[in-house]
């Protein structure tokens, strides 16, 4: 059973995340050769004060 975690800034819609999970799940499904409903897709959100690249917030830029 493929568990799939990504991690995003917040700001994008649901229903732009929730096509990007199907895609994911169905894009693993064929991959892996694993029946799609045995594919796992977790989406975690933080804010953009929560999220660095380097010593610069994503809140900064």
């Amino acid at each position: 059973m493929p568990i799939i975690n990504v991690t995003l800034i917040e700001g994008r819609s649901d229903e732009a995340i929730e096509g990007f999970m199907k895609d994911v799940a169905r894009t693993a499904s064929e991959s892996l050769n694993a029946p799609l409903d045995s594919v796992r897709v977790i989406v975690q959100q933080v804010p953009p004060s929560r999220f660095a690249v380097g010593d610069k917030l994503k809140s900064e830029t």
